[in-house]
């Protein structure tokens, strides 16, 4: 058998189906995972710090209690790698951060703890860019992540580690958060699932605004089916998030009643007016929705009006970053890293009138784009401006010869939904024109995540069956 005909390369159903019926060993499936990791990690460095021995006693206890016929939560005995933004008990958490290097958290925050209650086996940290701020994956303390499908260039960011291990099929499931698209930016870059959740579904314990809307935490997978069985062993109230609320999902797909596409309404925008988008990226699109339209009720182009989204992202972003990085900059403002700096001096020139106008036009963005969905059941868009680029690119400088005035313009097709506060998915679709993996932006309606999921089932399943929309999958040879 060849080193990459194992399980490592099996969904997470399919590995949770094969446990639970004994016909695997969850101590072999990990095994799988740590040598595939071995393998190739050294090659694109997804993971971090890792855990293998804890993993390793973790697993030889759920396949106890599998052989002793004991009920298990969702996710018992699959591997799982989590976001290095995430605290997690007895393991490394950086952030990405040189200020952080030892740092060693007491305990699991809230999205962890209920990973770990659900049966999910830790066996390490994914790679983020430093404080987790930009689209691109590399700081100071590990490096750089590079893509699965070419390690020259970038994974994305700021999950870029998670979406790089599930790319190279080094564990079955990977968290992930997402402010301006940090969660779906890398997923469309390597070719996997990834779902921006509605604000408060999944309880996110580390924001130090609890009441801001922009960022949340959320499942990471190869596949819908996979992303789905995370969502659903995290999701529910929790008292240390004050958006969450007492909602719970179906154990998995099977059951549910799958969504017929021809009754689907979907409206599509390849830059919802104010996005700069790379003329090639453009026809990529267009080509893309040209073999979707025929299997939709009906497939329109829309108008959005997104006007002063830009200013109103600015803000919204910057009181964030002031917020999680004041304590660290009255320390020492040289012991940040560019990105994080300029988020944080951005934001202490703001005033107060600023707030409240960034506030507001979040407001009116999110009753105008709420409309849409009197019309449509989903918008589609691109997830990026551009294929992968370098990881030695720090950022987008421009997009068609036009410059970009700061380092995380180039996620604005993503923090413009971000604004909106509808969940949204990157679905694979194929590749671009470069050959690289193409992300489909998959927009829901407000709170719509179950409905969402359930149509972007069925639109995976028919892109599998059509050579130009099926998801890649990187040369692990």
């Amino acid at each position: 058998m060849s080193d990459f005909d194992e399980l490592a390369d099996k969904s997470a159903t399919e590995l949770k189906h094969l446990m639970e019926t004994r016909q695997v060993a969850p101590t072999e499936v990990l095994d799988s995972c740590i040598r595939r990791i071995e393998m190739l990690n050294p090659k694109v460095n997804a993971f971090c710090a890792t855990s293998f021995s804890q993993a390793r006693e973790e697993a030889r206890l759920a396949e106890r209690s599998i052989m002793q016929g004991e009920p298990g939560g969702l996710l018992r005995g699959l591997p799982i790698g989590i976001k290095d933004l995430e605290e997690t008990g007895g393991l490394l958490t950086t952030y990405g951060s040189p200020l952080f290097r030892h740092n060693l958290p007491e305990r699991d925050n809230e999205l962890v703890r209920r990973l770990r209650g659900a049966g999910a086996i830790m066996v390490g940290k994914t790679n983020v860019p430093e404080m987790g701020a930009g689209a691109n994956t590399r700081n100071p303390v590990w490096g750089a992540t590079g893509n699965p499908f070419n390690p020259r260039l970038n994974a994305g960011g700021s999950s870029g580690g998670s979406a790089a291990a599930l790319a190279a099929n080094m564990v079955p499931l990977c968290s992930g958060s997402d402010t301006g698209g940090s969660l779906r930016i890398p997923a469309a870059k390597c070719g996997v699932v990834g779902l921006r959740t509605s604000p408060g579904l999944v309880p996110s314990e580390r924001k130090l605004l609890g009441w801001t809307p922009i960022s949340v935490v959320g499942p990471m997978g190869r596949t819908v089916a996979d992303t789905w069985l995370q969502l659903a062993a995290t999701t529910g109230l929790a008292t240390n998030d004050p958006l969450s609320y007492d909602t719970s999902f179906p154990a998995s797909l099977t059951g549910e009643t799958p969504v017929c596409l021809s009754s689907l309404r979907v409206g599509y925008t390849e830059d919802f007016g104010v996005c700069e988008v790379d003329d090639n990226i453009r026809q990529v699109f267009r080509s893309k929705i040209d073999k979707l339209k025929g299997v939709f009720g009906c497939c329109e182009e829309v108008e959005v009006n997104m006007e002063k989204a830009h200013h109103c992202f600015d803000v919204l972003r910057a009181e964030a970053f002031v917020a999680s990085l004041q304590a660290a900059y009255d320390k020492d403002p040289e012991l940040l890293g560019p990105n994080p700096r300029a988020n944080y001096e951005m934001g202490i020139k703001m005033t107060l009138k600023d707030c409240v106008q960034g506030n507001a036009e979040q407001t009116r963005i999110f009753r105008d784009f709420q409309k849409l969905f009197s019309r449509y059941d989903l918008i589609l868009s691109p997830v990026t401006p551009v294929s992968a680029f370098p990881w030695e690119q720090p950022y987008l400088e421009s997009v068609n010869g036009v410059p970009l005035d700061n380092y995380y313009r180039w996620l604005a097709l993503t923090y413009v939904v971000t604004l909106a506060t509808n969940p949204a998915l990157s679905l694979p679709m194929g590749v671009d024109h470069l050959g690289m993996p193409f992300g489909m932006q998959v927009i829901g309606r407000f709170r719509g995540d179950l409905e969402l999921m359930l149509a972007a089932q069925e639109i995976e399943n028919y892109c599998e069956t059509t050579p130009e929309l099926k998801r890649p999958r990187a040369d692990l040879q």
